[in-house]
């Protein structure tokens, strides 16, 4: 008899409340109290990927919860360079911010003319979906 655990490990649709676009604060880790977007969602891993916008480059988002990474010249005329690389942080470590009041609120869901559609529980305003491009 598998676990009640294991079942859920098992599921095939996992049901998320923080989606690609959403306006979240980091509420532990080295980046503690930061604000950004989520630029990737992993619901099989349960992690997020989070940027900052960048004032001087609006094309190039700075990587929260980053690492560095060495990388080493291969010619003798190029340098070696210390990259930072984003890594995903856990679903659990971030919180969306509400769209009236720009405050940390948890997510609920409930149902609307049929749909079920995501709110900020400290406001009860509705999360505005970003519709998802289809390429070409």
């Amino acid at each position: 008899m598998p676990t009640k655990a294991e079942l859920k490990q098992k599921a095939t649709h996992i049901k998320l409340k923080i989606r690609k676009f959403d306006k979240v604060v980091i509420i532990s880790g080295k980046d503690k109290g930061e604000i950004g977007f989520v630029a990737a969602v992993s619901p099989k891993e349960q992690k997020v990927l989070v940027l900052k916008e960048n004032e001087e480059n609006p094309e190039q988002p700075l990587p929260l919860n980053a690492a560095i990474k060495h990388r080493k010249a291969k010619t003798q005329g190029q340098r070696s360079v210390r990259m930072k690389i984003p890594v995903p942080i856990h679903i659990s470590n971030v919180m969306v911010l509400d769209p009236a009041t720009n405050q940390p609120t948890r997510v609920g869901r409930r149902e609307e003319d049929g749909k079920l559609v995501r709110y900020a529980k400290k406001s009860g305003t509705k999360l505005v979906d970003v519709p998802v491009i289809e390429p070409k």
